[in-house]
């Protein structure tokens, strides 16, 4: 891949990108997520299907909610899923039963789902009106490098809310204060940034749900543009499904440490898990940031993309069977892997992505990608809970991994899948 010199310019709207993604990644309850569930008694497969219908629910209505950004406008979609996201978050705060913790994962999916893709088109739009188009890795690895960092900081204070509180639960409702902000922050944008919007005529919005479903339809046919999607969502299916997987080995790994015995066990768990999620989550903003870096030591695109869907199954693997095998180290450090290595082939996968699709349908396309993510996500969250059940975190994580691994081959991408 041929060097490309950084042209874009930091401006108000390249830091309000930035800010979005900052504040959207201020989710206290994420490191907590699975201890919370244990905590209320939940087993490790009704863990696993909520996850599961959390990601069904996004699946059902990720497609529509995109076209309903393209047709109505992208600010004001993007506004009313901070609004699900917020009552979700409430909801989480206030109940202790399966029924209604799935309720609160329908209001998150709903939100995920008006939110997702959305924004990255939005900044590629953003690109394409200052003619930065050929620096979508870049830019995109630098908002998204904000959004990790938010994370790195979202962890310390959440580490700060339980070993304060003592409680998981009240990490729920400081979420929505970040939210609320962002919602704020999300109606600044620039008017231009909605895209082409069509009025609430039934006629009108019944004929641009038209064109624009027989343009997604006439792109998505397209074997190349399918073997790339799933080669993209595989690993990020993979990566959300495993990801908060890292809870309960770091609270073993907390547990059988000498020190802080005077501590309780849940701040004890909250110092480990705080510590290690600030120091993954700023490297990920580091490799998010040099994501177009790394991609220019490879000829073709499709060269890292492959590499890193092969290595960080590969590293789940490896990390499962060394949790069985009570080496709590190497699960720790390879888990910091999987992280980074979604975080690097991320900003390189939409660019891959937004370069063989159509812009006009383009936030259509990326929910309809994240949709295929979504699926392979509540797929491996079902087997990924009943494993662990059955044979333990760290059998259950080895498992999984190496079903998704013989599925690579079909999703490989070659030098054929690149544009002429």
């Amino acid at each position: 891949m041929k060097s490309t010199q950084v042209t874009f310019e930091k401006n108000l709207q390249y830091y309000k990108f930035c800010f979005y993604g900052f504040l959207k990644n201020l989710r206290f309850f994420e490191p907590f997520l699975i201890l919370f569930f244990l905590e209320k008694g939940l087993t490790f497969l009704e863990i696993g299907t909520l996850y599961a219908i959390r990601e069904i629910a996004i699946n059902l209505l990720e497609i529509p909610t995109g076209f309903v950004a393209d047709a109505m406008g992208r600010r004001r979609t993007m506004a009313f899923s901070f609004l699900f996201y917020i009552s979700s978050f409430l909801l989480f705060y206030l109940v202790n039963s399966f029924a209604l913790f799935a309720t609160a994962m329908i209001l998150f999916a709903i939100g995920e789902a008006f939110r997702s893709g959305i924004h990255k088109a939005m900044i590629f739009e953003y690109l394409e009106i200052n003619g930065w188009a050929n620096q979508k890795v870049y830019y995109y690895g630098h908002t998204r490098s904000w959004s990790q960092m938010g994370s790195a900081i979202s962890s310390l204070l959440a580490a700060f809310i339980v070993f304060y509180n003592g409680e998981y639960h009240s990490v729920f409702l400081l979420s929505t204060i970040p939210y609320v902000l962002d919602l704020l922050l999300i109606l600044s944008y620039p008017k231009v940034l909605d895209g082409k919007i069509v009025s609430f005529k039934k006629g009108e919005l019944k004929s641009q749900f038209r064109v624009l479903w027989l343009s997604f339809w006439q792109a998505f046919k397209t074997p190349i543009i399918l073997k790339t999607v799933n080669n993209l969502s595989l690993y990020s299916g993979f990566y959300k499904a495993v990801k908060d997987y890292l809870q309960p080995i770091l609270q073993t790994f907390a547990l059988g440490l000498p020190v802080f015995l005077y501590l309780e066990e849940k701040e004890r768990i909250a110092i480990v898990i705080g510590v290690v999620y600030f120091i993954i989550f700023m490297l990920n903003s580091i490799a998010s940031r040099n994501s177009g870096r790394v991609s220019e030591l490879f000829k073709k695109l499709h060269l890292p993309l492959n590499f890193s869907l092969l290595t960080g199954l590969i590293f789940g693997i490896l990390c499962g069977l060394f949790f069985y095998l009570g080496w709590m180290i190497l699960p720790i450090i390879l888990f910091l892997f999987i992280f980074l290595l979604e975080n690097l082939r991320k900003p390189m996968g939409v660019a891959f992505f937004a370069d063989r699709i159509d812009s006009k349908i383009l936030a259509s396309g990326l929910s309809a990608q994240s949709q295929t993510k979504t699926i392979w996500a509540s797929i491996l969250a079902i087997f990924l809970g009943f494993f662990i059940d059955k044979w333990g975190v760290g059998l259950g994580l080895a498992i999984s991994s190496a079903i998704m691994l013989f599925i690579i081959p079909v999703f490989w991408l070659t030098e054929d899948n690149q544009p002429s």
